[in-house]
């Protein structure tokens, strides 16, 4: 009986964490996942979890929390994953700006390729929300024996209503414009070790917006190209470089990411285009010697040449991991060219590390259609509470309060930390 009201409260505690669209598609680690593991034989591994701290504190996690509330004898937790997968399936509920209210089922499966592989992840997540959205995305990466390849894959499924309003980052909030299509994406990058923590590669993209209706009156989207469907398909080259020592949450190191895109007409695009990404971060201890940290990160959004569809535009929380523009809705910016920084500083409130906070400031700047100019700077910040998830993969439970410009602001969820 202990074990049954245990499960309630831990899945209850679940149902109002969850991140439904934030960040739907980074991927969730399982309670007893490392990311990296050391052994007295392997000097080049280092472990990336927190059990004790430079004090000699005990860490504790949200289900030591309810262990000792409902005195549960706790279970040994593996300290590593191994090559037989570990499966994780969990259902939520949830709320964001862009999708109100809404039910997940989230899942993942992780395992190792061979017992000094980097730990590979395929995490799936199906979500229906109260604004009739339904979204299935599907992020793998998985390392080969000896970490020479990493296979990252992003495919994604939505029936999507969403509000646009209007290029630039000097649109105005009340211009708003519902639309409403569907989505499908499969993105498919290999990258293979070059040296040290570089790696290189090559892959393919594919882009399919159909069913494209709006219906408002401030209608930038009807100027730039009315179309009912837009295809953008090619190949991307890629670099990385990566010395973070926690992928989830990182306290030092540094994160660099290139990636250049080319769509052809004769692969099937709508039309010709090449795009530019760099995503760039840094994460200093400070004061050094302690466990806060300073999180600084940069991202550049670029149209090099040609006129992708409107819906392919650099846009808020279309990135990769959604975690743009803290502090705005979904899409609230659009334009070709987006610059965007950001510095967050992250802080233990107890002792034990199960509470953390941060504080947030980031700055956008986009233009409009292609072959325009930067406009106005558009700022974003607020405060946020972290509770430790994880202590063994040092993930947290983020939940943040944004405020921008023009009145808006709102509540993000997450798992993980937003970069």
């Amino acid at each position: 009986m202990k074990v049954f009201f245990k499960l309630i409260a831990f899945f209850a505690g679940v149902l109002f964490v969850t991140s439904l669209h934030a960040q739907e598609n980074k991927p969730v680690p399982l309670k007893t996942i490392p990311v990296k593991i050391k052994n007295e034989d392997d000097t080049s591994r280092v472990r990336d979890s927190v059990v004790v701290d430079k004090r000699g504190v005990k860490q504790i996690d949200a289900t030591d929390l309810l262990d000792r509330l409902f005195h549960i004898q706790p279970s040994k937790k593996a300290d590593t994953v191994t090559s037989k997968a570990s499966i994780s399936l969990v259902p939520g509920i949830g709320y964001t700006l862009v999708s109100k209210w809404a039910v997940v089922i989230a899942g993942n499966v992780a395992f190792r390729t061979s017992p000094q592989s980097r730990i590979s992840a395929i995490v799936l997540s199906s979500s229906i929300t109260q604004n009739k959205q339904f979204t299935l995305p599907v992020q793998s990466s998985i390392w080969s024996k000896g970490n020479t390849y990493n296979f990252v894959g992003d495919d994604r499924f939505y029936k999507y209503p969403e509000n646009t309003y209007g290029l630039g980052s000097s649109s105005n909030i009340s211009h708003e414009d519902p639309m409403n299509y569907s989505y499908a994406r499969l993105y498919e990058t290999a990258l293979r070790h070059v040296s040290g923590n570089l790696y290189a590669g090559a892959g393919y993209i594919f882009d399919y917006h159909w069913d494209i209706h709006d219906k408002g009156d401030f209608n930038d989207y009807a100027s730039y190209s009315k179309a009912s469907y837009t295809i953008a398909t090619g190949f991307t080259l890629n670099a990385l470089l990566d010395s973070r020592d926690n992928a989830i949450n990182p306290s030092k190191g540094g994160y660099a990411s290139v990636q250049y895109r080319n769509n052809l007409t004769g692969l099937g695009s709508t039309s010709s285009w090449s795009s530019l990404i760099v995503d760039l971060r840094r994460y200093i201890n400070l004061p050094a010697g302690s466990e806060n940290v300073l999180a600084l990160w940069s991202y550049d959004w670029l149209i090099l040449q040609g006129k992708p569809g409107f819906l392919d535009l650099p846009s808020d929380q279309w990135d990769a991991f959604s975690a743009t523009g803290r502090g705005y809705i979904q899409g609230r910016f659009r334009g070709a060219q987006m610059v965007y920084g950001e510095a967050e500083y992250r802080y233990k409130i107890t002792r034990n590390g199960l509470l953390g906070g941060v504080f947030f400031v980031n700055g956008e700047s986009l233009s409009g259609a292609p072959g325009t100019r930067l406009q106005g700077i558009q700022p974003g910040f607020g405060p946020g509470l972290r509770i430790k998830l994880n202590t063994i993969s040092k993930t947290n439970i983020c939940i943040d309060y944004g405020f921008g410009r023009q009145g808006s602001n709102g509540l993000f969820i997450d798992v993980g930390e937003i970069f």
